[in-house]
This record gives structure tokens, C-alpha cells and sequence, in this order.
């Protein structure tokens, strides 16, 4: 088999979202935890990071600090799950970002709210992680769907695409509600359009 994953790898310091494309998840020990001063002041290294550890962002360092505490010595030895989500928005645009799914150490799921933009908060759920986990395989076709939705300006391609995304497997609840929120507004959009009349 020729694996192109290994091909397209960024050339970087540190572990990023571009790292993990065609990587349905990625589960990582914990060896060391760094906090220096800077923009991305916390570095994780973990087993096998090949020099590369990952550097979480605010929102994924906040769900560590709620979830474990703020003593990032006691991180090391636990473990994490990974995976990549293409809707994480850096400058306006969808750029992918690096999200925890699963986290050891918790007996059940956590649920918070964390900060989605200046305005809104929505809640953000991490599930234990033990040696039966079986974390969530996201599908890259839900992805496309949500964005396809998004992108669309005709009502009737807009039904058709929830139709054929409902189909799909692998939905999680907050994917399932984004796009369920997305198609209702898509809707009443397009449907206040059609009724304007042309010039």
C-alpha cells in the first residue's frame, strides 16, 4: 500500500491540525508539560511527538484546566485524545484546528461551555478515555455537508443536501445540532429570496 498521508505532513516544530488530515484520531501520552511566556505559552510532549509536541490553543488549554485542574506536572502519564476539526475559524476563514475528544482520569463525560466567538458560547463535551475507548471516527463527508449547506444559495439544493446528510453515518450531537441549526436559517433565507420579487 503507498500511504500519501506521509507526503503532505507540514514541516514544523510542533504537532498541528494539517498533522492529523486523513487521521481519523490520535491518542497521545503525556511526558512533559511546558509553560514559557508568548502567544501559545503551553507545549505538551507526549510519546513518540518525534521533537514535534502539541501546543494547545486557549480553548483546548481551558478544557485541560477544567477537566484536570491547572497543575500541569500532575498531566504527565495521562492521556488524551485527538482529531482534527475543519471547522475551527482563524481570521474569518475555516482553517482546522486541533480539538480533545476523549481525556483519561474522568469517570464520566464533562460538559462546559467555551467560548465560540466574541458572542456566543457553546457547550463542549469530553468523554472518558480508557483502554475499551473507542473514540469517534469523524467523517470527512459530514464536514462536506455542513460546508456545502453553508455554501449553497438554492433552496432546492439545500433540502437535498440535508436529505443525503441525514443518511450519513458517524454524526456527533453537536455536529448534528450545527447542521440542523445551519439548514433551519439556510431555509427561511432562501425562502424569504424566492418570495422577493425580481427586478
Amino acid at each position: 500500500m503507498s500511504d500519501l498521508t506521509t507526503t503532505i505532513a507540514p514541516k514544523s516544530d510542533r504537532l498541528n491540525a494539517d498533522d492529523l488530515i486523513g487521521v481519523p484520531s490520535k491518542t497521545i501520552k503525556i511526558t512533559n508539560v511546558s509553560v514559557v511566556a508568548g502567544d501559545q505559552p503551553v507545549s505538551l510532549g507526549f510519546e513518540g511527538d518525534n521533537g514535534k509536541p502539541w501546543y494547545p490553543c486557549k480553548s483546548m488549554r481551558r478544557v485541560l484546566v477544567q477537566v484536570w485542574g491547572g497543575d500541569g506536572n500532575k498531566y504527565v502519564g495521562r492521556r488524551l485524545t485527538l482529531h482534527r476539526d475543519s471547522t475551527v475559524r482563524f481570521g474569518g476563514l475555516e482553517v482546522g484546528g486541533i480539538r480533545i475528544s476523549h481525556m483519561s482520569d474522568i469517570a464520566e463525560p464533562i460538559t462546559m461551555a467555551l467560548t465560540a466567538t466574541r458572542a456566543q458560547r457553546k457547550p463542549y463535551t469530553v468523554h472518558p478515555l480508557t483502554t475499551f475507548s473507542k473514540p469517534p471516527v469523524p467523517n470527512p463527508e459530514i464536514d462536506a455537508a455542513i460546508a456545502n449547506a453553508r455554501l449553497t444559495t438554492n433552496l432546492g439544493e439545500l433540502e437535498s443536501i440535508a436529505a443525503s446528510a441525514s443518511k450519513l453515518k458517524g454524526w456527533t450531537a453537536e455536529k448534528r445540532k450545527e447542521m440542523a441549526e445551519l439548514v433551519k436559517e439556510k431555509r427561511e433565507l432562501l425562502k424569504q429570496q424566492d418570495r422577493q420579487p425580481g427586478e
